[in-house]
């Protein structure tokens, strides 16, 4: 039968927890990017193959591109006021067509 082991309260029970370092906010960010908030969702409708992606516009709000709109594909559900970050925002998206 295992040993219980006393606190240090001098209650018995499991062994104490060990304490966790914890990461800086910088460790925690890995994903390197320029976000930029959604401002319209072009009504033209979804593109892609089976109208998965959005036509959005987004004004960068941080970087050499700052308050600049720029049209952006964006895949999944999206709303006006999200935050996406962008690994690139020198070039427009265009219209996806199927061939």
């Amino acid at each position: 039968m295992p040993e219980k082991s006393e606190n240090r309260d001098g209650a018995q029970g499991a062994q104490p927890q060990q304490k966790v370092p914890e990461q800086s906010q910088a460790q925690q960010n890995t994903f390197h990017g320029i976000p930029a908030e959604i401002v319209e969702i072009e009504r033209r409708g979804k593109t892609g193959m089976y109208g998965e992606i959005y036509i959005v516009m987004c004004r960068v709000l941080d970087g050499r591109d700052k308050g600049r709109i720029i049209k952006r594909n964006i895949l999944g559900p999206v709303r006006i006021g999200d935050i996406v970050r962008l690994t690139d925002t020198s070039r427009e998206a265009r219209q996806i067509s199927v061939k």
